[in-house]
């Protein structure tokens, strides 16, 4: 790797990284996994380890994400006030979503950017039931950390910083794309609101 770290700090890092992105702070969780994976292939890094510990953190995070959502975030987006109608609708859209799809979506949300963000406190919020929510988060998880963290570490020192820089030029795709969105419903909810 360019930058030599340390492997007693690896591990801590990598944990506080991915612990935080899956909670809900839009931290480099992935980047940090895929940057373990590199180290791996130098030698620095044990994969073992570093596949159990992003996939205790990754579930540690979700869990937190989880029952934030569950607590907080509900009474959050059903308060009265600006756009009201608009998060509750989004509320009620989630329910049903959790509903049908929650298992696949906690768990393939791992993969997805901005998802990952977002994924336990909409399963919270959205009331999907603790069992399901858990079994997919922690499978989800051990999937995630394996396959991202093998992926770098076959790719290489050199590859796995390829795949950091690309993973980090496609943040501000992501998030440009997401605040898009938000935008035009707003817009939607706006409109809907002056008609009515």
């Amino acid at each position: 790797m360019l930058i030599p770290i340390p492997s007693s700090l690896g591990y801590p890092a990598l944990a506080g990284l991915i612990l935080g992105e899956s909670a809900g702070l839009p931290l480099p969780g992935e980047t940090a996994l895929l940057t373990a994976g590199g180290l791996v292939a130098g030698g620095h890094l044990s994969l073992p380890l570093v596949i159990l510990v992003a996939a205790v953190a990754a579930t540690l995070g979700d869990t937190l994400g989880y029952m934030l959502g569950r607590r907080g975030g509900r009474a959050f987006l059903l308060r009265d006030g600006r756009f009201s109608g608009h998060r509750r609708a989004a509320v009620a859209k989630a329910d049903a979503f959790f509903a049908r799809h929650g298992v696949v979506a906690v768990f393939l949300g791992r993969w997805v950017p901005g998802v990952r963000i977002v994924a336990a406190l909409t399963a919270g919020a959205a009331r999907m039931p603790w069992p399901r929510f858990a079994i997919a988060n922690a499978t989800g998880a051990l999937a995630w950390a394996a396959s991202v963290a093998a992926l770098a570490m076959l790719a290489g020192p050199q590859w796995s910083f390829a795949l950091v820089v690309g993973g980090l030029a496609l943040a501000p795709v992501t998030a440009a794309i997401a605040w898009w969105r938000v935008r035009r419903a707003r817009r939607t909810a706006e409109i809907a609101s002056v008609a009515g």
